[in-house]
């Protein structure tokens, strides 16, 4: 929804560049110290210790790395905001005049909202380790509502340039709400408010001697994120808020899919205890469950993105100053995600294996390995390989994502060969894999007859007829063809509803 009214007010226009471009700049403060991070260095330490039963300890841990935490925090935001003409001359350079200075402006307010963010994974990572994921994964909810109120607010008065700085205060309100949602859960389970560092210093020692490799490791794979960006502010304008549009959606299976199975299995394979043997075929088990369990979603979403991209573009993005042509620019971005999109989201579970293993090192060599195949494969696909093509310059930001889906099956055969080494075989089974691609292509197939039917109706007509004909015959195929995985999701339905309607009042 969010993106949706951005595109309706704001477009492909030098304003829309100038906020998504600068929206990544503070952002490096949630990606390098947020949500991922925190949850690979401390989820494992403050879960062990719960599942030994010493609940003091853990409560020291948490609120001394949430102390450290704030302090470091402050400090980057002081840095960013004085320092953010220089960040602009990193990540942006290609933006000029009055894009670079609104820019600046946009940079400097965000810096502190960012600050918030990474605060409010410091209580999702409270929240996970005590298996409370509802409130963690909803918070963000309120950011999205006030960054809306903002747009729908400001939108039809303001001029482009008013509306992207009135959006950037929203998202300083929107962090601030992020944490109101879940600071009472958070507090009530943290049974005491007390910052002892001496007490809690062996931990603190294993948390932060964890968190560097990531932070490192993570700050690989956000400068390949801001190459991209880089790269895309040198082609024409509309580059770089396409490629932001795109990766919002191309993000949303890697979220849902991905991320959250690794998130929830975090937890539960940094308890497991035993023998190296015993400890190896229970993270064999959970990991080739959770690896079925992100391709039986994602393989469809990444051959949505491939055939029926368009639509879901145009559904969600084609109104106001969006125009069908951005619909379809967007979609060739959007295509090339499809490329990595399934490697990229399995390759989360198994970091959570490494992190899970006390093992940051690894996955910090291999996002190295990613990070210069990007660099160059993005160069390369973005700049000189469109002349030498014959297509204009601008469609050189199609190539960034396809070439940065092929450093993430770098990366994700890497990472599985290094983990199958320590602890047996894993992975899926290619017979298992093709029956998803052949599935979702013959779904496809069928939604491309109705998209052919229903031409001339309109973005959102065309949508509501072909979006829900994929979608049935995908998991139609999946019930004739008896998928478990099918069963495991509509089992947990049927468990959420029949548990709602205990719950509402007669």
């Amino acid at each position: 929804m969010r993106e949706s009214i951005f595109a309706h007010y704001l477009g492909n226009s030098a304003a829309a560049d100038a906020f998504k471009a600068g929206f990544r700049i503070p952002n490096v403060l949630q990606n390098l110290f947020g949500e991922g991070v925190l949850s690979a260095s401390f989820i494992p330490v403050y879960s062990k210790l719960i599942a030994e039963g010493d609940r003091d300890a853990a409560d020291v841990l948490a609120w001394g790395v949430g102390a450290i935490l704030s302090l470091a925090m402050s400090v980057m935001v002081a840095i960013g905001v004085i320092g953010a003409p220089f960040l602009i001359e990193v990540i942006a350079p290609g933006f000029q005049g009055d894009t670079r200075e609104l820019t600046i402006t946009l940079v400097r307010v965000l810096f502190p909202g960012a600050g918030m963010l990474v605060m409010s994974a410091w209580c999702l990572g409270v929240l996970n380790s005590h298996h409370r994921f509802f409130v963690s994964y909803t918070a963000p909810v309120a950011w999205n509502l006030a960054l809306i109120v903002a747009l729908v607010w400001y939108g039809p008065t303001s001029t482009q340039d008013g509306l992207v700085i009135a959006l950037a205060w929203g998202a300083v309100i929107g962090a601030a709400l992020q944490i109101a949602v879940q600071l009472p859960t958070t507090l009530a389970l943290l049974r005491r408010f007390k910052i002892d560092l001496r007490r809690s210093a062996a931990y603190l020692k294993i948390v932060f001697n964890n968190l560097a490799p990531v932070v490192a490791g993570r700050g690989v794979g956000q400068i390949s994120g801001y190459v991209d960006n880089l790269l895309a502010s040198l082609l024409p304008t509309g580059a770089v808020a396409a490629l932001n549009y795109a990766q919002i959606l191309y993000m949303l299976p890697v979220s849902l899919f991905g991320s959250s199975v690794a998130a929830s299995e975090l937890p539960t394979m940094s308890r497991v205890a035993g023998n190296l043997d015993h400890i190896g075929a229970t993270l064999r088990l959970r990991l080739d469950a959770g690896l079925r369990q992100i391709s039986f979603m994602v393989v469809p979403s990444a051959a949505a993105f491939l055939l029926i991209g368009d639509v879901i573009v145009a559904l969600l993005f084609q109104s106001g100053h969006f125009t069908h042509a951005d619909a379809i620019y967007v979609w060739a971005v959007l295509a090339g995600t499809s490329v990595g999109l399934l490697a990229t989201t399995m390759g989360r579970l198994y970091n959570s294996a490494f992190y899970a293993l006390y093992d940051t090192r690894t996955p910090l060599k291999i996002a190295a390995i990613r990070f210069l195949l990007t660099l160059v494969l993005g160069y390369l696909c973005a700049l000189p390989l469109p002349p030498m093509l014959g297509i204009a310059q601008r469609w050189g930001v199609a190539g960034l994502t396809a070439s940065a889906g092929v450093a993430g099956w770098v990366e994700f055969t890497l990472l599985r060969r290094s983990l199958n080494r320590r602890i047996g075989r894993t992975g899926l089974d290619s017979a298992y894999v093709i029956r998803l691609w052949l599935h979702a292509l013959i779904a496809a197939a069928a939604a491309l007859a109705v998209k052919f039917a229903l031409a001339g109706h309109g973005p959102r007509v065309v949508a509501l007829g072909v979006i829900p004909v994929y979608g049935a015959i995908y998991f139609g195929l999946a019930w004739w063809a008896g998928m478990p995985e099918l069963d495991q999701f509509v089992g947990f339905m049927m468990r959420r509803l029949r548990g709602a309607r205990r719950r509402k009042p007669s």
